[in-house]
């Protein structure tokens, strides 16, 4: 160990930020994402702003979190290390790394925006389907004397439910309906005559 630490004493002091800020930064990162696994990764402190919606108005997300402060100085810190056989100016290099950093924050960003989109509780309300077109499941027997079932698609996902219908006579099995309405017991209200 006595070895490494020589090494890194020997090194300019450009680069020892450079390592210390990518070694630090990448066991925390490392850290944050076992117990992300262990289902303690929430723990995030977020920096407070009061000026007008903040800066995660649009994402939901904080741009001053503990999670994105490491991920820039995992991108800064790397970068700095990596381009600094191809940048031997000291000011352009701290440029560059200072990009990666804010590159890697970004990414972050929308890569986690976009997994947000995935996230939802499935709960679809009813009278969301009321107006749309079904396939019928399961026969529906006619003036409500019974329930069939129906398939509809609502927000992009193909759903079952309970149908009756008012009709005179039994909807048969492959037929598309028009859902008009929803009783009281969390069926759907159809017909054949509008389709």
């Amino acid at each position: 160990m006595e070895h490494y630490w020589n090494l890194y004493a020997e090194l300019p002091t450009l680069m020892q930020i450079f390592w210390g800020c990518a070694l630090i930064s990448t066991v925390i990162m490392v850290i944050q994402f076992i117990l992300s696994l262990c289902g303690m990764g929430d723990v995030d402190m977020d920096v407070d702003m009061s000026a007008g919606d903040g800066l995660d108005a649009a994402t939901g997300m904080d741009l001053f979190s503990i999670k994105n402060v490491v991920i820039f100085f995992v991108g800064f810190g790397w970068a700095g290390i990596s381009f600094r056989e191809i940048i031997p100016q000291d000011g352009l290099l701290i440029l560059a790394a200072l990009a990666c950093g804010c590159f890697f924050v970004a990414s972050f960003i929308m890569i986690f925006k976009q997994l947000m989109k995935f996230e939802g509780n499935g709960a679809v309300n009813m009278s969301e389907a009321v107006g749309k077109k079904a396939e019928v499941y399961l026969r529906i027997p006619a003036k409500r004397n019974g329930k069939g079932k129906v398939q509809v698609s609502l927000n992009g996902v193909a759903r079952e439910y309970d149908a009756v219908t008012n009709d005179d006579e039994m909807i048969p099995s492959g037929q598309t309906v028009d859902i008009i309405g929803s009783t009281g017991g969390g069926a759907l209200l159809v017909t054949a005559r509008l389709s």
